[in-house]
């Protein structure tokens, strides 16, 4: 032991002995003739009384519990401040694994497209969502859970397998479910759309409780949810391709009305199709066109069915 480490381990110890009831006047004339022997037995002495001096206001800060637990177990300022920085230090280390045990909430991440745009974002769990026309997700994927909010419009998912980390889509008050498959969800308002090309999918309940049964879905199924209700159907392979044309910027209708053609055509369009009469909106429509070729789509059904097509800056009016 050094010098110095010998004079503040003698002043720490004058200092707790100064503590001790049994302190005398004796214990006192000793201290003042240390004291009196260097500067260096003065100055161990006044930094150890600042310094605990400094630690007993911090203690005089902590919690009930930690003044009872000093109290008990030590007695005197100067073993009391030693006990308070201890404790000052438990509860710091305390603090500082709890932090590190909670999981922190993580924020979603958000991404959305224009009208007319669709992108492609791969997560960090390797699944990739391409994102179709006017559309806004949420999604928080990482070791602990992987789960996306589909706040409107429509994604298609290739999820990246994983039997631990359940692949979960909330849209609306529907939630998908998969381990890893390829599908799509789509969102109109209350309507939630879903149609699998691999795998298998649940389809339920957002909320739980037993409202409605689950539905477990495979490659061709189209589930169509409206409140309580969802109505599966099969399709072959060919139609939900078709139905998923808007992946390589197309549209393929298989004789729908002109009214369902062209409200399809509006998602992906800022200059919309206006159907003005019953008759022109329920001739039935068939073939692949370019999503963001409105103006193409109005000459054809001039010329195929020759209708009246009348193009304004906003809007094409098509009548019979």
């Amino acid at each position: 032991m050094t010098a110095a480490r010998q004079i503040e381990h003698r002043a720490a110890t004058w200092l707790v002995r100064r503590e001790q009831p049994d302190w005398s006047a004796e214990d006192e004339a000793a201290l003042q003739a240390w004291l009196n022997e260097s500067l260096a037995h003065k100055a161990a002495l006044w930094r150890l009384e600042r310094g605990w001096e400094a630690a007993d206001r911090l203690a005089a800060l902590r919690s009930d519990r930690t003044v009872r637990l000093r109290v008990s177990l030590w007695r005197g300022p100067a073993i009391r401040a030693l006990a308070a920085c201890v404790a000052l230090a438990l509860t710091g280390t305390l603090i500082a694994r709890s932090d590190s045990i909670v999981p922190r909430a993580v924020e979603p991440v958000g991404l959305t497209t224009q009208i007319g745009q669709h992108r492609q974002v791969r997560l960090d769990d390797g699944s990739l969502v391409t994102i179709n026309t006017a559309s806004a997700l949420r999604a928080v994927v990482d070791k602990r859970q992987r789960q996306v909010w589909l706040d409107r419009g429509e994604a298609f998912f290739e999820v990246a397998h994983d039997p631990r980390h359940p692949f979960v889509i909330l849209a609306g008050d529907r939630k998908v479910t998969v381990l890893g498959t390829r599908f799509s969800v789509r969102r109109d308002g209350e309507t939630v759309t879903v149609s699998v090309v691999e795998g298998r999918v649940r389809l339920e309940d957002a909320q739980g409780g037993g409202k409605g049964a689950a539905a477990i879905m495979t490659a061709g199924d189209v589930a169509v949810s409206q409140g309580r209700s969802t109505l599966l159907a099969d399709r072959s392979s060919r139609q939900i391709e078709d139905a998923l044309s808007w992946r390589r910027g197309m549209l393929s209708f298989d004789k729908v009305t002109l009214a369902d053609a062209a409200a399809e055509f509006n998602r992906y369009n800022r200059r919309q199709i206006r159907v003005a009469d019953p008759k022109a909106a329920a001739i039935r429509i068939g073939g692949t066109f370019e999503a963001t070729n409105v103006e193409a789509f109005a000459r054809l059904l001039r010329s195929a069915f020759g209708l009246q097509v009348v193009e304004e800056e906003g809007v094409i009016t098509v009548k019979s």
